[in-house]
């Protein structure tokens, strides 16, 4: 089962996904897609503050590409997030789109044939502003395509604002 829970940046989306996971298993899974860049303090203390969201029933696992890999069966996983998630795709395979869309929903139709309660979280970055070069524009196209289809496979999708959810599939 796929919950697909998306939003705009500190909408809430990780501590709903974290809520619910906890609220159907003691010891879930947590999947973080980010990439540490040693050179980025900023992003290094965002990394820290996801991590001390979570505390001694999480599990975690770092893995930027092939989430499919790892002994997800009968877990209930938190994915967070698509968007860096996509962003390891993207520079793998040299900010081409289509090919980073591919890898990106073989890796998804991967882990929907694993017995898993799945909650993956993503941004809509697609909402504000057109970004200024060609290759940012290639990354929200496909990552406008990639909620699309994760938003078709979910057997739940879920819209934070603010903070508050908005079931837009159920």
């Amino acid at each position: 089962m796929l919950t697909f829970i998306t939003g705009g940046a500190r909408s809430g989306k990780s501590s709903y996904a974290q809520k619910e996971a906890l609220a159907i298993s003691p010891t879930p899974v947590y999947v973080a897609t980010a990439k540490r860049y040693k050179d980025d303090a900023e992003f290094s203390a965002r990394i820290n503050r996801h991590i001390a969201d979570r505390d001694h029933r999480w599990t975690t696992i770092e893995e930027q590409l092939y989430i499919h890999q790892h002994a997800l069966e009968g877990k209930v996983v938190v994915i967070d997030c698509v968007t860096l998630w996509l962003t390891n795709f993207f520079s793998r395979c040299n900010y081409e789109t289509q090919p980073s869309l591919d890898a990106f929903t073989k890796e998804i139709d991967a882990l929907l044939l694993t017995d898993a309660r799945f909650f993956i979280i993503s941004n809509e970055i697609g909402m504000g502003v057109h970004a200024e070069t060609e290759v940012g524009r290639k990354f929200t196209d496909l990552q406008g395509w990639a909620n699309q289809y994760l938003a078709e496979k979910a057997d739940k999708a879920v819209l934070m604002v603010s903070g508050l959810p908005l079931v837009l599939k159920a």
